[in-house]
């Protein structure tokens, strides 16, 4: 057994346990005794530290005080996208990761992932989660940050802008990844849960934050790679905020063929009759997709949305299954 706390080591401990006071610690010993079970409990405390994960099969669930409460083990960091390191650049968004995921099979279980680095208009982008591996499941998880909060890898196949993807994977091929989240908490502002997997979110909840401008935010800003049939799905989800109303947009595509469908979601006042935003992207009128399907609340009105935007039928709506969405070659069917 593999146990994180922010407390001394208690004498009666199982044999065999071993006790960390940080959780990169554990997944550092992790990595160097394979014969260990992967599996990691975090005990309830805040855990102010930068962490990446390169275990397959790892599960690293929260020991919260109450089942299923992800308010008791907090991982959080502070880094900026706007800060200038000591090379005179500046961080950028790919190194501001709290936790980066970099390997498949990996579960994360009633854990808060903080970036605390604060709203876009003075930090930049600033990652909470940088998810990068297929078959990635993060469960009753809280997600919370401002601008850029969840990475759902691979990047686009190339930057616009110079050394925009200064990072752990700047170089790395671009691998399709399949990720799950279930029974999410997720807030942030400008392109909160933005990249290149196919993910699929379920009964989640999407709070946008306020921040000092008259567009207050974007939802999603999926890239999904060229001829793939899916991105981000949002089924029974939750998107609510802090922000007036008409202010927020459910999303747009951070490059030409993205895709978000939202599936009986509740969605909330604050966002914009129009829905959706091309980006000034012209060509992803007809690369991108992004539809509704039986949604409702008062942001739920289809009348103001695009016309290059969808509303799915009910036979549509069934090629959307987490089944289908997930599946891939593999078959995978991910079980909470």
């Amino acid at each position: 057994m593999i146990e994180v706390s922010k407390y001394k080591i208690k004498p009666d401990m199982a044999e065999g346990t071993h006790q960390f006071d940080s959780l990169q610690g554990a997944l550092d010993y992790l990595e160097n005794h394979p014969e260990e079970e992967p599996r990691i409990l975090v005990h309830p405390g805040i855990y102010q530290e930068q962490v990446t994960v390169r275990i397959p099969g790892v599960i690293i669930a929260g020991a919260s005080r109450e089942e299923e409460d992800a308010k008791d083990v907090v991982i959080t960091c502070g880094l900026a996208g706007k800060e200038i390191l000591a090379d005179g650049m500046k961080r950028g968004t790919f190194r501001t990761y709290t936790c980066f995921v970099d390997a498949d099979d990996v579960t994360l279980r009633n854990l808060t992932i903080e970036n605390s680095a604060g709203p876009g208009t003075k930090a930049g982008q600033a990652i909470a989660l940088y998810a990068d591996g297929d078959r990635l499941v993060v469960d009753s998880c809280r997600l919370l940050g401002w601008q850029d909060t969840l990475f759902t890898a691979p990047l686009p196949p190339k930057e616009i802008e110079k050394n925009g993807f200064i990072g752990p994977k700047q170089f790395a091929p671009r691998r399709n990844n399949r990720q799950y989240y279930k029974d999410c908490y997720i807030e942030g502002e400008v392109d909160f849960i933005f990249g290149g997997a196919v993910a699929y979110f379920e009964s989640c909840t999407l709070f946008s934050k306020d921040v000092d401008r008259e567009v207050k935010g974007f939802v999603t800003a999926p890239s999904t790679p060229e001829g793939l049939p899916y991105g981000y799905v949002l089924e029974s989800c939750r998107f609510t905020s802090n922000c007036p109303e008409r202010t927020v947009f459910l999303g747009r595509p951070w490059r030409e063929w993205g895709r978000t469908v939202l599936l009986r979601c509740e969605i909330g006042p604050h966002i914009k009759d129009e829905g959706w935003d091309d980006w000034g992207k012209e060509l992803a009128h007809t690369t991108s997709f992004f539809a509704e399907y039986g949604c409702k609340g008062p942001g739920a009105g289809l009348d103001g949305r695009p016309d290059w935007c969808h509303v799915l039928s009910e036979a549509d709506a069934r090629a959307y299954t987490r089944e289908q969405v997930l599946g891939g070659a593999d078959g995978w069917s991910p079980s909470i």
